[in-house]
């Protein structure tokens, strides 16, 4: 199909592994932060393509990795109410907490349920009005608009038995705390395409700067990824630390404007703990004060809930870019797809289940 086809196709993936290999003279740390991105790169064997002074280290981009382990333990708490229907995307139900996950929920009787758009949700509060309906909103920027367009239509009908639960997450902080850290390995960021489909790439110039790190959007298609390590690879080789969109059928520097406005309108940005990686400042997104009614942290009053994380999983160095999931003890062996210790392995965009289904066991 064109626009996929084309992307796909192993002479120009062939073509640009070519050229890359002429352009590179000396080691690279690239941080890809999409999961989607990292899946790409396994499943197509692009790393192991890629020429062997190019390392990839594999970023928090993917939502569900990410959401702190106290807010999985709230949606549990909040999902084995009798009076819930607690509503999910499917990849959040496995996702384990500090002692069982949504299917479990479900499992004992608690009314879980999976839908495909948080509308779903709103229909649902709709048609059973002597229930407490609640969506789990989490996810990147790129998931914020539909769920505060929910919160909007729930809020202007008047349907006060739909809640949110917001763990919302924003990108730009997230690359701030890596390339601050004392710790940081990352010398080139490969941005992600959908996320700034959304919100344009107009945050970046200023990260690109401020660290001299280049910047590189891309997308998710061999040719797409190629063409951003060979972006990104090309400014590291001469010295320069500037933005650049190699996604441009899907991207513009300002984004989805209309997007962004009803996101706006809804969430304010707001502090946000980060699984593995703990607190990062106006790192995520919150309701507003006008849309308290329908914040299920409050309405269920689960805020005070704490937990702590397994000492085996080091999810938070993965995230970060300082080890991969192989370098885990516990990486196969106590932790698996079937039996996982972290987010990293459940999520279908985790880095350590990518390494996992992919047969990256070795370094």
């Amino acid at each position: 199909m064109k626009y996929v086809d084309e992307y796909r196709d192993p002479l120009k993936v062939k073509a640009l592994l070519g050229e890359i290999g002429r352009s590179v003279t000396r080691p690279w740390v690239l941080m890809e932060i999409c999961g989607g991105q990292t899946h790409a790169f396994l499943h197509n064997g692009l790393d192991e393509m890629l020429p062997k002074e190019i390392e990839l280290v594999h970023g928090p981009g993917c939502p569900v990795c990410v959401t702190p382990l106290e807010q999985i333990d709230r949606a549990l708490a909040i999902a084995s109410r009798p009076e819930v229907i607690f509503t999910s995307y499917g990849d959040m139900l496995r996702v384990p907490g500090s002692k069982v996950d949504l299917f479990s929920v479900r499992a004992n009787g608690g009314d879980v349920r999976v839908v495909y758009s948080p509308l779903e949700a709103i229909k649902l509060a709709d048609a059973n009005p002597d229930k407490e309906v609640v969506f789990f909103a989490i996810g990147f920027e790129t998931t914020a608009p539909p769920n505060a367009m929910a919160v909007l239509q729930a809020k202007q009908r008047g349907i006060k038995n739909f809640s949110v639960l917001v763990s919302h997450v924003c990108v730009p902080p997230a690359m701030d705390a890596i390339l601050g850290s004392k710790t940081n390995r990352v010398q080139a960021f490969l941005a992600a395409g959908h996320v700034c489909a959304v919100m344009g790439y107009h945050e970046y110039p200023r990260i690109a700067q401020q660290y001299k790190v280049p910047i590189v959007v891309t997308g998710f298609e061999p040719v797409d990824l190629l063409l951003g390590v060979l972006a990104a690879v090309k400014q590291l080789e001469s010295g320069k630390a500037e933005v650049a969109n190699a996604y441009e059928r899907a991207v513009t520097f300002e984004g989805n404007q209309p997007a962004q406005k009803v996101m706006n309108t809804v969430f304010q940005p707001v502090d946000r703990k980060w699984r593995g990686i703990g607190m990062i400042l106006m790192s995520g997104l919150g309701l507003r004060p006008e849309f308290e009614a329908h914040d299920a942290e409050k309405k269920f009053s689960v805020g005070e809930i704490v937990t702590q994380e397994s000492p085996l999983c080091i999810a938070g160095e993965i995230l970060q870019g300082m080890k991969k999931p192989p370098q885990c003890s516990a990486f196969g062996q106590q932790c698996t797809p079937s039996s996982p210790l972290g987010a990293p392995m459940v999520s279908g965009e985790g880095a350590c289940a990518a390494y996992y289904r992919y047969h990256r066991v070795e370094e």
